[in-house]
């Protein structure tokens, strides 16, 4: 059996390429939607892609499926399970508690893990050529290493209310009678990792097993003691804020995203030919970019979170501009394509590598010392709520920073709007959506929280 995880850094997110070498079939779980990783690895094998599916219907990325069935002419297996209101609206082979899909010599065994999503189900794989009995638990979001998926999501999301409990209610359920229930030694692949906003404590390990979760993760004792209301209460507190595109995500990911197919050349634009009517994605570190940049721009630096900051300040469902980017080279532009089609943003017209004289605009700087200063600001909190209660700026409004530009009604403009952040990593593209969006009384306090409790020797 050939097993490889395939680990996005940039959205802590696992896939899964599983094959047989005896028969050259392979199948893929949670596929990401730039699909030339999975291809190549089946051309470096010499296998053939015959299976494709997921563990649940994705809140955070765009997922990969139909984009990699649609190539590869491999049949689609989804979940069928959850009720009406989690089926996938696209034509796919249903999978149930207890169904199998056959990769030559391996078996992969579905098993209906409710908890974090009413569909969600996870994959017990077994390698057939060496045993009958099972080996490794594709667990999605069901088990991480060191935590669970968060059951919330769908309140966060999905437009749904009042489901935490049930959720988290079933999530024990499911610790209980179908984890617990297997072999200490199965291994446990989780579908994400550390950085992920899927879970609180999320591990940096790739791996945990059975056994080990059930002696040392968090949640162990709430089982051993058969604590269900505890495990509850636990499991929902201080569960991050989910982003608004996370919505937006599950909205697509049921009803199936666009096909992408071959993609168009990008086009190589000069500073003094920008096309108009777009939207311009300055790449620079933030502190370049705050010294000037075009107006109207956004700032999303490239680099490990380069996707969220994108996902954070763009809306392709209301914003059907398209993209120019700020690349080094065509190279870059292309892997930034890549890396933004996986949270569906997928209009990128071209790139320039310099910007001329383009870069007029500014967003300026408070002094944490100057706050006083200022005639009756609005001091904008943009980190989770989470951290805000636990020590903030007097008199500062907290809104998760991947919420602010679905939020513009909440935030004045006859004010200065003073933007902060825990160190500053955040900030920058916020501000610089909202300036974008007309609100030219931004700044940004320097230092962020941190600077403000250094000025007034607040210790932490």
């Amino acid at each position: 059996m050939l097993f490889k995880q395939i680990y996005d850094e940039k959205l802590a997110q696992a896939s899964y390429f599983i094959g047989c070498q005896k028969t050259g079939e392979a199948v893929v779980v949670d596929p990401r939607r730039d699909i030339d990783i999975y291809l190549d690895e089946a051309a470096k094998n010499d296998m053939t892609i015959v299976a494709v599916t997921e563990t649940h219907i994705h809140a955070d990325y765009l997922s990969g499926s139909l984009e990699l069935a649609t190539k590869t002419g491999a049949k689609l297996y989804l979940s069928d399970e959850g009720g009406e209101d989690w089926q996938y609206r696209f034509e796919h082979k249903g999978l149930r508690d207890g169904d199998k899909i056959g990769i030559g010599n391996i078996t992969l065994e579905v098993l209906h893990t409710p908890g974090h999503t009413p569909e969600h189900i996870s994959f017990l794989v077994t390698d057939g050529a060496t045993t009958d009995k099972p080996g490794f638990l594709l667990s999605g979001d069901f088990v991480f290493v060191g935590d669970t998926g968060r059951p919330d999501l769908l309140d966060e999301s999905a437009g749904t209310k009042d489901t935490r409990k049930p959720m988290a209610r079933q999530l024990f359920k499911s610790l209980q009678e179908k984890f617990l229930t297997l072999p200490d030694y199965v291994q446990v692949w989780p579908g994400h990792g550390a950085g992920s906003a899927c879970g609180k404590a999320l591990g940096a390990v790739p791996s945990t097993t059975v056994g080990y979760e059930s002696l040392f993760a968090w949640w162990a004792g709430y089982l051993e003691k058969n604590d269900s209301e505890g495990f509850v209460d636990e499991l929902i507190s201080g569960q991050p804020d989910a982003p608004a595109y996370f919505g937006r995500m599950k909205r697509w990911n049921r009803a199936g995203s666009d096909i992408l197919g071959e993609r168009d050349r990008l086009e190589h634009y000069t500073p003094s030919a920008l096309p108009k009517d777009t939207l311009f994605i300055d790449t620079r570190p933030h502190a370049e970019f705050i010294e000037g940049f075009i107006p109207g721009s956004l700032n999303c630096p490239a680099g490990k979170r380069f996707i969220e900051w994108a996902a954070w300040t763009i809306d392709p469902e209301h914003d059907e501009r398209t993209l120019v980017l700020l690349a080094s080279d065509a190279d870059q532009a292309r892997q930034l394509r890549d890396e933004l089609s996986r949270v569906g943003i997928d209009n990128v017209q071209g790139f320039v590598t310099e910007l001329g004289t383009n870069a007029v605009a500014r967003i300026d700087e408070v002094e944490p010392e100057g706050l006083d200063k200022l005639d009756a600001p609005y001091i904008l909190d943009i980190r989770a709520l989470s951290e805000f209660n636990e020590g903030h700026i007097p008199g500062a409004q907290q809104l998760h920073g991947g919420r602010v530009i679905w939020n513009l009604d909440k935030i004045p403009k006859d004010k200065s709007v003073v933007m902060h952040c825990r160190s500053g990593t955040r900030v920058g593209p916020v501000a610089s959506a909202l300036h974008a969006a007309g609100f030219d009384n931004v700044l940004e306090l320097k230092g962020s929280y941190e600077g403000w409790l250094k000025a007034n020797k607040v210790a932490t």
